[in-house]
């Protein structure tokens, strides 16, 4: 059994400093079409998943990552473009 933690970002940025699972994300999407992209390392850090959003303000995507999820083993880093908020659930 794992521990489960939950950060919303409204913007790019770090969700967790060091090593994670993700195990789920929601986002809410903004007017147009965007994307939600979870790096391991930062800004600069490999790209693990990349998830395109619908066009439509309060349009919501939610993904539940199979298995044991995506490990970043340096850290999770989200990067957002025309998304009003995104959750990631990771351990």
């Amino acid at each position: 059994m794992y521990d489960v933690h939950a950060t919303t970002l409204t913007a790019s940025g770090a969700v967790v400093a060091g090593r994670g699972r993700i195990a789920s994300i929601y986002a809410v999407a903004g007017a147009g079409a965007g994307s939600v992209v979870l790096k391991d390392g930062g800004t600069g850090g490999t790209t693990v998943l990349t998830l395109a959003t619908p066009a439509g303000v309060a349009e919501t995507i939610h993904v539940d990552v199979p298995g044991e999820g995506i490990l970043c083993a340096t850290d999770i880093y989200l990067t957002l473009t025309g998304v009003t908020s995104c959750t990631v659930f990771y351990s």
